[in-house]
């Protein structure tokens, strides 16, 4: 197995200073960030400081360097608040930080790793109003002009756009052919003429998580914001950037989770029904039973996807199990978490109540279950039939 870049015994520190981070500082705060529909300037400011805007990205750039099965022990302990808090630097640890990690030429890592690590902020633009969970329907294009390219196309639910410093853009050079599906890659500055960032969504859940739609317009960028200096590397840097994310946001759902036990636990432990306990009523017990094994399940599961992704045996079908198993056991759990409060879980700034909305898009970006069916299944057969 590969040797991580922080050993066990720093990684833990790390592990504890953000816990106590979430749990003392950012849980007691949640009700501010879902009445501002923000992160308090003052939490951002001490997650910067904290290295979380690069926990994933290399220590040679600036970040902590955190491997995989690291960064899922993290995830699972950011999943426990407002699923805000994460989102402020989880693209740029995540879909659109690895790709240029992964992908990236010494030059480009250079101009923008350390700035990420330290609190500027990437945008993925890859979804688009035709094009989801399928990049393969891509319509966004760059064309040659000169030394550089011209990019002109809209990209829709764009995490973090409305306070983004970089834009890492899909586009197609070509149409599919023999060579490959003719996707690139782009470094695009948020400051570019002709990008034109749209107003601040308004989603069901997940307050002070910004997206929002980005239009391109005949944006000049170099050939130097090509990543890897490749028209063919796109495709690949997100299939394999977005296989990675999907064992995070799995190890998220598994915290999330956690904390809507914890919420029921407690509330069965002290609301009462004719003066008895409702954790006494088996019913309820057999409620949180459900609701233990799902996350103790899933934790499991989130744990072997990362240590198949860090050794290379299964980059594929495992962390789409992971996805579609957590966060579909978090949409369960937090409905059970809703049904034990009774009429307390549907009233507004009662925890459960924000987890149940937080965690239904878990289920639909970075590709949808549908899709993590499709990708196990399909690679499960393709397997069965090489051996014939």
């Amino acid at each position: 197995m590969p040797t991580a870049a922080v050993d066990d015994d720093d990684f833990q520190q790390i592990l504890k200073q953000t816990r106590q981070f979430v749990r003392t500082v950012v849980v007691p705060r949640e009700p501010e960030i879902l009445a501002n529909d923000e992160v308090p300037e003052d939490l951002r400011d001490q997650a910067k400081e904290m290295g979380l805007f690069g926990y994933a990205i290399p220590q040679e750039w600036g970040g902590l360097g955190l491997d995989i099965t690291q960064d899922v022990e993290l995830a699972m302990e950011l999943g426990y608040t407002s699923l805000a808090l994460r989102s402020m630097f989880g693209t740029n640890n995540g879909i659109a930080g690895q790709v240029l990690v992964g992908f990236g030429t010494d030059e480009q890592k250079a101009a923008w790793l350390e700035g990420l690590a330290s609190g500027k902020v990437a945008s993925f633009a890859l979804t688009e109003p035709g094009a989801g969970s399928n990049p393969a329907g891509l319509r966004t294009k760059a064309i040659r002009d000169g030394s550089g390219w011209l990019i002109s196309g809209e990209k829709r639910f764009i995490t973090n756009a409305p306070v983004a410093d970089l834009f890492v853009v899909f586009a197609r050079t070509r149409p599919a052919d023999d060579d490959g599906p003719g996707i690139a890659v782009f470094l695009v500055p948020a400051d570019a003429d002709g990008v034109e960032v749209g107003t601040k969504d308004a989603k069901m859940g997940q307050e002070g998580a910004w997206t929002a739609d980005v239009r391109f317009t005949d944006v000049r960028v170099s050939d130097s914001a090509l990543i890897g200096g490749s028209e063919d590397i796109g495709y690949r840097a997100a299939m394999t950037s977005l296989a990675r994310g999907r064992i995070h946001i799995a190890a998220l759902a598994v915290g999330a989770a956690q904390r809507a036990l914890d919420e029921s636990v407690n509330y069965a432990a002290t609301a009462t029904q004719g003066g008895t306990p409702i954790g006494n009523f088996q019913l309820v017990q057999a409620m949180i039973a459900d609701q233990q094994t799902g996350v103790m399940a899933g934790r499991a599961l989130v744990r072997e996807a990362a240590r198949l992704w860090l050794t290379e045996q299964d980059r594929r079908i495992a962390p789409s199990a992971a996805k579609v198993f957590c966060t579909e056991m978090a949409g369960n759990v937090a409905d059970l978490a809703v049904q034990i409060h009774g009429g307390s879980g549907y009233m507004r700034e009662v925890p459960v109540e924000r987890i149940y909305r937080d965690v239904r898009l878990l289920r639909l970006y970075e590709g949808t279950s549908e899709i993590q069916r499709l990708i196990i299944g399909s690679n499960l057969v393709k397997a069965a039939l090489r051996k014939q």
